[in-house]
């Protein structure tokens, strides 16, 4: 599962968003555009839905930790001044170790330290072979509130910590949002591409990632033109910027998540659920970043406004 495919999971499936008439937009300068109180409704429940994932303990908000994991060694874990990996406070003096071994890596547990693996109730674990999210999910181990995993960035390895019991998950109480405007749903068209598209992260890397083409719609009386990923014939996910980025909104862009395109390659963008990357709420997360064309000139007032410091 690439990387891009994770970050869709914070998303409702779009078969759940009931259908309502495509509004056109007029810019700002133009008409105004009646928004309709079902349609308010209808994005205010969406973002209720995004909310409560947050507020999970699997959510963003429990991020703690990313530590790069050397394959070369044996990195130890714990909070321990020695440790390899220094885990935050509440964690055991020494949790256990990790090492690659053949290109896999393996956990072994200190025997002090109760770790198991996080969905499961069984007996603490002692040494087992641990996937990273290379191709899937990764094998998850916890141990009390803490839960780790092993995730793979630009050919590096990291470990990457959450605390189910984090200050900030204690602490949010939501995010401000623009309010919900009518004009900000528009219909885009989507040109066929090459493929494939190169995709920016916050840690310097650039991955490969499948595009079906580019989404040409008309904003503000200009017409726009952005670069989604996803595979033909599946729901799309952009990562794009505009002139509110950091002035208002986060610097380092936005999500927007749309349907697969009709068979006329139509797809309907609602930039009132534009949503934060996970690297507002925690500074450990390794979020994608616009790509090359993937900046509006114009400011999008919709979706959600900057949370935090990060």
């Amino acid at each position: 599962m690439n990387r891009i495919a994770r970050c869709r999971r914070d998303l409702l499936p779009w078969a759940l968003i009931p259908a309502i008439a495509t509004i056109a937009l007029a810019g700002c300068g133009g008409a105004k555009v009646e928004t309709p109180a079902a349609y308010v409704a209808e994005v205010d429940a969406w973002h209720t839905g995004r909310v409560e994932r947050l507020r999970s303990d699997t959510g963003w908000l429990t991020l703690v930790g990313l530590h790069e994991l050397d394959p070369a060694r044996v990195n130890t874990l714990g909070s321990d001044p020695g440790a390899t990996v220094r885990l935050v406070d509440k964690a055991p003096a020494r949790v256990g170790e990790l090492a690659s071994l053949g290109g896999r890596w393996t956990f072994a547990a200190d025997p002090g330290a109760a770790v198991t693996t996080a969905d499961s109730a069984a007996a603490p674990v002692t040494a087992l072979e641990v996937a990273t999210d290379r191709a899937g999910a990764p094998t998850t181990l916890a141990c009390g509130s803490l839960v780790f995993f092993v995730i793979e960035r630009g050919g590096t390895f990291f470990l990457r910590v959450k605390d189910r019991q984090s200050e900030v998950l204690r602490s949010f109480a939501g995010i401000d949002r623009y309010p919900v405007d009518a004009r900000w749903r528009v219909q885009a068209h989507l040109e066929p591409g090459p493929g494939t598209v190169k995709v920016p992260d916050v840690l310097g890397h650039e991955t490969e990632e499948p595009s079906p083409g580019t989404l040409v719609f008309r904003l503000d009386g200009r017409e726009c033109r952005l670069t989604p990923t996803g595979k033909p014939g599946e729901a799309l996910f952009l990562v794009f910027g505009d002139a509110t980025n950091g002035h208002g909104t986060y610097g380092g862009g936005r999500f927007l998540s749309a349907p697969a395109p009709a068979a006329d390659g139509t797809v309907t963008l609602d930039f009132n659920q534009a949503y934060n990357p996970p690297c507002v709420f925690t500074p450990y997360a390794t979020c994608p970043l616009p790509g090359k064309g993937n900046t509006l000139k114009g400011a999008v007032e919709a979706g959600e406004k900057v949370w935090g410091e990060h």
